[in-house]
């Protein structure tokens, strides 16, 4: 960490400064914990070569320690006016390195800012957290990884298994294009003010090509369906898709929870041929 990133006020000083109250409207929780915001960024890995993209800053705590890590360069994406002058002296003390973007996050095309290899590193608000990790895998080619903060509750649905209680529709599209790595837990405590529930940091690390072959739509549409329904058995809650089981070789008295990925991938490239037809 450069001298003027150590010669930065402490966090506390910067939110009291710029009257920097959490929203729970924006689903601010803001971490002081400079060690913690430094073990985020070293989990993250090498940033030194890494154009990274940084959601909902805030006072700037990880943002400091993404920086003192080495990242090239961060583009922190804020819609919050009030952290957008709290962070001015940061960008200052970067020297260049840090890009602060006044936008909402779901509106922003990440395609469009730095260069690959671009990594995710943030502490996403809860609100927002599970649809904008779907809308940037339906850009996972321009992502090296993502390192970001869920609530427990999802963090576990990212990395569930067939035949547990926490598999589901997004287990089945997260894995189908990532590898994923639970790092570690995040206490209520950490976080001013304290959420009511536990914070796990994931990592997801996209493929170089998918799972096994399927569609986006097609696959999206099978989950919707077999998940929508999760007690019932494959044969009542994919009946509207006219499957054939036995050609598929899945049994039909199964419920979705236990198929795998690659078996939901096979019933959506199914589904794609018959609409082809």
């Amino acid at each position: 960490m450069n001298d003027e990133l150590a010669a930065l006020p402490p966090l506390r000083e910067v939110i009291s400064k710029f009257g920097l109250r959490a929203k729970k409207s924006l689903g601010q929780n803001f971490l002081l914990d400079l060690n913690l915001t430094h073990r985020i960024a070293r989990v993250a890995g090498a940033l030194t070569d890494a154009d990274v993209i940084e959601i909902g800053p805030g006072p700037g705590g990880l943002t400091r320690a993404l920086l003192g890590e080495g990242a090239k360069r961060v583009f922190a994406i804020e819609r919050d006016p009030r952290c957008i002058d709290a962070l001015q002296d940061l960008i200052v003390a970067s020297h260049g390195r840090l890009h602060l973007m006044e936008a909402d996050a779901m509106n922003v095309d990440i395609g469009e800012i730095g260069e690959a290899p671009r990594h995710i590193v943030a502490n996403l608000p809860y609100n927002i957290a599970t649809p904008l990790l779907l809308k940037w895998l339906r850009q996972a080619d321009q992502i090296k990884s993502l390192t970001c903060m869920y609530q427990r509750e999802v963090a576990d649905r990212l990395v569930a298994k067939p035949g547990t209680k926490a598999y589901g529709r997004l287990s089945v599209i997260v894995q189908w294009l990532c590898h994923v790595h639970p790092d570690f837990n995040v206490p209520p405590q950490a976080f001013t003010p304290p959420p009511k529930v536990t914070s796990t940091i994931v990592t997801l690390t996209p493929r170089e090509t998918p799972l096994a072959p399927a569609q986006w739509k097609h696959l999206e549409a099978v989950t919707a369906a077999a998940f929508g329904q999760r007690r019932k058995m494959l044969r009542s809650s994919l009946k509207g898709l006219s499957l054939d089981f036995a050609a598929l070789e899945i049994d039909p008295t199964q419920r979705a929870e236990n198929l795998s990925v690659e078996t939901f991938c096979r019933i959506a490239e199914t589904c794609r041929i018959s609409a082809d037809d």
